[in-house]
């Protein structure tokens, strides 16, 4: 009875020891991507990020840095998807919602302007304004950019109705209804092109 109860107790220890180890490795990780942040290196912030999400995949914080992160590097489709993560984590935060739109909304830029083909080549993106397409769009790239301007609508729309006192409220009714006239466009020319 003693041996199980000893072997129970170290089992307790080493489960216990090692989760604060990994809580420490989270922390040290998160301050370092936070470093490399402020520093412009998004590189390596998203690093640290990807291996502390690693170490605990619950933690809300990391999961929305590192969408920041990859939105910072132009790397849409990898924020969508982490900011969906942390709302996943953390649904009533209401910031999530407005970085989600905006990944969602540049994302769309970058597949009219053709942007996301090269990920090395750094661009500049007009706030607000959406630009004709330098080429012709494929039929399932309009259907991709008139779904992710709707996804930007649907997320710039839940973080109006989930937040409270939001300073930028008639700004973001703005550019939602300029959003709206946009997917429309996209709209028109994928039942033009598949009628």
């Amino acid at each position: 009875m003693k041996k199980a109860f000893l072997l129970v107790l170290i089992l307790f220890v080493s489960v216990i020891s090692t989760a604060c180890i990994n809580n420490l490795a989270v922390q040290e990780l998160n301050s370092k991507a936070k470093d490399y942040l402020n520093k412009g290196d998004f590189e390596n912030a998203i690093s640290r990020l990807k291996s502390s999400i690693d170490l605990d995949s619950t933690i809300f914080e990391t999961h929305y840095n590192l969408g920041i992160a990859y939105t910072q590097a132009e790397k849409y489709p990898e924020a969508v998807e982490t900011f969906q993560s942390a709302i996943k984590l953390k649904p009533d935060f209401t910031d999530t919602y407005y970085s989600l739109a905006v990944a969602q909304e540049n994302y769309a830029k970058g597949i009219i302007d053709g942007s996301l083909k090269n990920k090395d080549e750094k661009i500049e993106t007009k706030d607000l304004e959406i630009e004709q397409p330098k080429k012709e769009l494929t039929k399932e790239e309009k259907v991709q950019v008139e779904k992710l301007l709707n996804d930007s609508i649907v997320s710039y729309s839940t973080y109006l109705e989930k937040g409270q006192d939001i300073e930028d409220k008639k700004d973001v009714e703005e550019k939602i209804e300029y959003l709206k006239t946009q997917a429309l466009k996209y709209s028109s020319d994928t039942k033009t092109s598949i009628e």
